[in-house]
């Protein structure tokens, strides 16, 4: 009874931050990325807790845990789209894991997926050589790179000619952002990289304000790359809320994991495709990205 007890204790508090929006200090932000398997362990408390007849903990979890849940499940259910007939752009984002990741499956991935524009985070200068070798600038020949040492390097490649811009705030890592001209619309594009919220949370919070709001008007804008956080993080919604639509959310995806490549730590979704509201998702993929510790993203979309 008293485990019992302690475990339910601790998921209601859990829940209570999920849902008043509190991401807390850097041990809080990581418990809030693991909500859905929250939601899950939830009631499977919540009803083991009715099944041995402990019905007041049993009622306050279940209903704690249906209240996660309803967060949750909306994110494999498709919204419905603007109506829009512009011009079609492809965009993909891609964490290296400090240059390690493999450069010729990025370059395939451009080809087949006839990306426009690709936005890679922890690039190394010894990666963007490679790329070079590899012919990433024959199909993608603008572009506005950053590369650092270890994790901070960041870059934008286009098939569109590129304007850079500034359009982040402050960071520990290369956040770069470009302006290009789709047919008769302009489109920003930033690579996001904040720092992880397990890191410093005051920082990550900072970078993630830091971020461009959704303009609402003039050019469209499209923030891509590691966000290091979740659809449940308070932090990154209030950013959604600008104005923005999450690409894997849009189509139903919003669940499909994109870090660690691995099982443990418990996969979770922090790599995102924020798309201006003004322009339609058509397409979202999660694609393996072999020797690199995240997936890439990828979505099509239908600008206004």
């Amino acid at each position: 009874m008293i485990l019992l007890f302690v475990m339910a204790l601790a998921f209601v508090y859990l829940a209570a931050l999920r849902l008043l929006g509190v991401d807390g200090n850097r041990f809080v932000a990581a418990l809030i990325a693991l909500t859905p398997y929250w939601a899950v362990a939830g009631l499977v408390l919540g009803v083991l807790s009715l099944a041995f007849r402990h019905w007041w903990i049993g009622g306050i979890v279940t209903v704690a845990a249906l209240a996660l849940a309803g967060v949750v499940v909306p994110r494999v259910i498709p919204s419905a789209q603007p109506q829009v007939h512009g011009a079609t752009l492809r965009v993909m984002s891609s964490n290296q894991y400090l240059g390690h990741a493999d450069v010729q499956t990025i370059v395939r991935l451009v080809r087949d997926n006839h990306v426009d524009v690709l936005n890679l985070l922890e690039l190394t200068r010894r990666e963007a050589a490679e790329f070079e070798r590899a012919g990433l600038f024959d199909l993608l020949p603008y572009r506005v790179f950053k590369p650092q040492g270890g994790g901070a390097g960041s870059g934008i490649a286009s098939r569109y000619p590129v304007t850079e811009l500034s359009l982040a705030g402050p960071s520990m890592m290369e956040q770069p952002s470009a302006r290009i001209e789709v047919g008769a619309t302009a489109v920003e594009i930033v690579a996001v990289h904040p720092v992880p919220p397990t890191t410093s949370a005051l920082i990550w919070r900072q970078e993630m304000g830091g971020l461009p709001r959704a303009p609402g008007s003039g050019p469209v804008r499209i923030l891509a790359g590691d966000f290091n956080s979740t659809l449940d993080h308070a932090t990154f919604r209030s950013l959604l809320d600008s104005g923005y639509t999450d690409a894997g959310e849009s189509r139903g995806a919003g669940l499909v994991r994109t870090w660690p490549s691995s099982p443990f730590p418990p996969p979770v979704t922090i790599d995102h495709v924020l798309v201006d509201a003004r322009a339609a998702v058509r397409d979202y993929r999660v694609l393996d990205v072999p020797k690199s510790d995240h997936k890439a993203v990828f979505a099509e979309l239908t600008l206004p």
